[in-house]
């Protein structure tokens, strides 16, 4: 990984070994309880539909999922793939907790450990480890959770900033201020579209990028891995699906490689870059070498 200072091999090796024996057929019941209620919620939303509360979904996942997980936490945060205001960074991140992903010391770890142990040992979620386990399972039985030790070492960056200190420790927050104020507005019609659903279809889109684009797909790129070009789950996210292009360029702002290969988030990183609000906007394309960088 390329994004900041590789974690040194004996600590790789350590952590791998720590996840392995940490993992535990006990149910983390917080997890399984919020997880049940918001499907629950997400099926009763399909009988209280509104094309007001539909907007609301679309605005809301556009915050969360595009510009929050994809372009915020994933190239920004993890990777480094552009450079932006401090402003523009910590707004952006605020909107990634809209996903309910959790906070960005968390996720960026998470990712950051996936990428130095992919389809290994310790990988957070392989698919080698099994579908399921690579879907939800880690979820539902893995050690990786917020305050986890372990993950520190991997975001040196993000500890050292008070703002994503504080933002990790309350990253629920945002989006419970943002449920109620929608259920004041719009009533149950919002809520359950704008929170519970949209939370829970983002979810599993997310968790399609850690299993389905590590099984079903094209490979461009003869990585180490086991990760493959998706159309379908790039579809869903905006173009994190193109995910064989990405583990072999993680840098790379831009996923897509080929113009039939749609990537929105870029797109979006694009405007931000024509708006003068990024930087140093890193692309790499199918014959690798050295990055382009737009607006340096």
């Amino acid at each position: 990984m390329s994004t900041f200072a590789e974690v040194p091999a004996d600590t790789v090796r350590a952590d791998s070994e720590t996840l392995e024996q940490t993992r535990s057929a006990k149910l983390n019941v917080i997890f399984a309880v919020t997880l049940t209620i918001f499907h629950i919620g997400a099926i009763a939303a399909l009988f209280f539909f509104s094309w007001s509360a539909l907007a609301v979904f679309l605005v809301l996942w556009v915050l969360g999922q595009n510009v929050g997980i994809a372009m915020s936490y994933h190239r920004l945060l993890t990777h480094r793939g552009y450079n932006t205001p401090k402003w523009v960074e910590y707004a952006m991140a605020l909107c990634a907790t809209l996903a309910l992903q959790g906070g960005p010391i968390y996720w960026v770890a998470v990712h950051r450990m996936h990428h130095q142990l992919t389809d290994r040992p310790g990988d957070p979620h392989s698919p080698r480890d099994g579908k399921w386990w690579s879907h939800m399972g880690w979820i539902l039985h893995g050690s990786l959770h917020n305050r986890n030790p372990l993950l520190a070492r991997y975001v040196p960056d993000l500890i050292n900033d008070p703002f994503y200190v504080w933002l990790s420790r309350w990253h629920w927050v945002p989006v419970t201020v943002v449920g109620i104020a929608l259920f004041f507005i719009g009533g149950w019609s919002w809520l359950l579209w704008g929170i519970f659903l949209r939370i829970t279809l983002g979810l599993h889109a997310t968790w399609l990028v850690n299993s389905a684009t590590h099984m079903w797909g094209a490979r461009r790129f003869a990585t180490r891995d086991d990760s493959r070009n998706n159309w379908w789950v790039a579809l869903i996210t905006g173009g994190e699906g193109w995910h064989n292009n990405h583990h072999a360029h993680p840098v790379s702002a831009s996923h897509g490689m080929a113009w039939y290969e749609l990537d929105f988030n870029y797109w979006g990183i694009r405007l931000l870059g024509f708006l003068g609000l990024a930087k140093k906007i890193k692309v790499l394309g199918p014959d690798g070498g050295p990055a382009r960088i737009l607006h340096p």
